[in-house]
């Protein structure tokens, strides 16, 4: 699983700066209508459920198929595209739908995170990046009635925490990936063939 996420490091970047966008985007303009936040959120959704769909399929695993990030990734999709087919839906609903997904993506984080605690350090990152996510859907269920204001606040900054986390996890990833090919042999660079 390790070398599936370290040579898929970029897949963390980038879903990590779509959230951060998300999350800037959100704090600009918190007055805006409900349903400019949905289309915010569905765009949001597609994206990193597409981005989480491809990184599990791409290419083979040594640590078998990640079903975790492929259901994942459907789940973004699908809320994605309920989001932009049903723009009048009621607050309420979209509260219960973001709740969620936030719910879904902090326990599969937090699997995997469990799963890779013997293969890297740093795994904390996941775990908190999980967490986030997992408190802000607790929250959302919890409190349904705070406002439009509040969920968008909410919203923007799990966005924000969440992305910044992925994108430091996928460059620490990347620099992983980067430092265990220059220890191979017949590496390029390496000066061994």
């Amino acid at each position: 699983m390790l070398t599936f996420l370290s040579r898929n490091w970029w897949v963390l970047v980038l879903r990590g700066v779509a959230a951060i966008v998300f999350g800037v985007l959100t704090f600009i303009s918190p007055m805006t209508s409900i349903a400019v936040l949905v289309l915010f959120w569905g765009a949001y959704a597609l994206v990193d459920g597409v981005f989480a769909i491809i990184a599990a399929i791409k290419g083979p695993n040594p640590g078998g198929f990640p079903w975790w990030m492929l259901i994942m990734g459907i789940v973004a999709v699908a809320a994605g595209i309920y989001t932009f087919m049903a723009p009048a839906i009621t607050t309420l609903v979209l509260l219960y739908m973001i709740a969620a997904f936030a719910i879904v993506r902090g326990v599969t984080e937090i699997a995997a995170a469990i799963r890779l605690r013997k293969e890297i350090n740093n795994e904390w990152l996941l775990i908190v990046a999980g967490v986030a996510s997992l408190v802000f859907g607790v929250l959302l269920f919890l409190f349904p009635g705070a406002g439009a204001l509040a969920l968008v606040l909410y919203i923007g900054a799990m966005a924000i925490v969440v992305g910044v986390i992925e994108t430091v996890l996928g460059f620490k990833l990347r620099n992983r990936s980067a430092a265990h090919a220059s220890h191979v042999p017949g590496t390029p660079g390496t000066g061994k063939a």
